[in-house]
């Protein structure tokens, strides 16, 4: 079966093209599927997989308590699994045409609200290079919403500050333009000049953001980086980089822009994964009236 996964993967990379993040979703959901399989069931061929096989993976892990979300993606992989097989004619049956997905409840994400985004930008300094490169970063961030994964990946080359748009390859390789502040534009600014050139050293990195070794800074790296200046600054929300993301999609709909517009920038692309946001911007509204209005 192994055999198969590798060819479903290889297809999933060349014909579809997808990110390698997505990738390896599909990668661990699968390996866990298929170790079920030979482990707990002793099957050993994909051609004896069949419905009730299936079900009771997904029994076991509805009984480990996984999330309506994380079955939801488990169905999704197998599914598009076992069609890929159906399709290349590896089996006679696709056995996952009838299973049902759960419902995901949609969850709101957690926004700034507008005087602690300001409290965040505010406390960053200038003082050293690791500074300016933090300023400059959490400046970005904010200004284009950006997810981490492009943030980390963006070249020299990716941002025009003369024009003052970024161009970041997003899910799926699909490249976006988004504009740059001029609050944001100012901190790249500083940072190229004086904080850039003494974190490269002697290496020859092309990466925007270098970590202490002049290396790229690393997904991982950048959260520790967010965690201590959530700490130093003492905001009770708990800040991710998606944080910041959801807080500039909001912040632009509750100033007016256009749904379109907020999709093109985040690089989503079903405008209802963005309409979540008119979620948010309504119960903003809500609160607002219910703390203000005097028979509310």
């Amino acid at each position: 079966m192994h055999f198969e996964l590798e060819d479903f993967l290889h297809y999933l990379s060349v014909e579809k093209q997808l990110a390698n993040n997505t990738i390896n979703s599909y990668k661990r959901d699968l390996e866990s599927y298929i170790l079920f399989l030979r482990n707990e069931l002793k099957v050993e061929s994909i051609n004896d997989i069949n419905r009730v096989h299936i079900i009771q993976f997904l029994k076991r892990e509805r009984e480990l308590d996984k999330s309506s979300k994380s079955m939801s993606r488990y169905i999704s992989s197998i599914r598009s699994f076992h069609q890929f097989l159906f399709r290349e004619r590896k089996v006679d049956i696709d056995f996952t045409e009838n299973i049902e997905t759960p419902k995901i409840e949609r969850n709101l994400p957690k926004v700034l609200s507008v005087d602690e985004v300001d409290l965040l930008l505010n406390s960053l300094n200038e003082n050293s290079p690791i500074d300016l490169r933090d300023k400059a970063m959490v400046e970005v961030l904010y200004a284009t919403g950006l997810r981490v994964s492009e943030l980390i990946s963006l070249d020299l080359d990716s941002i025009n500050l003369t024009m003052g748009f970024i161009r970041c390859i997003g899910k799926g390789g699909k490249e976006r333009i988004v504009p740059l502040g001029r609050i944001a534009k100012a901190s790249v600014e500083n940072y190229l000049i004086s904080g850039r050139p003494v974190l490269l050293k002697k290496s020859n990195s092309n990466a925007m953001f270098l970590n202490q070794r002049g290396k790229r800074l690393t997904r991982q790296g950048f959260w520790k980086i967010l965690n201590i200046i959530q700490r130093k600054v003492g905001l009770s929300t708990n800040i991710s980089p998606h944080t910041l993301r959801h807080s500039f999609a909001t912040h632009l709909l509750e100033n007016g822009a256009d749904l379109r517009s907020v999709q093109e920038m985040l690089g989503h692309a079903d405008i209802s994964t963005t309409q979540i946001y008119t979620h948010v911007t309504k119960t903003r509204l809500k609160e607002v009236y219910n703390k203000f209005h005097p028979r509310s």
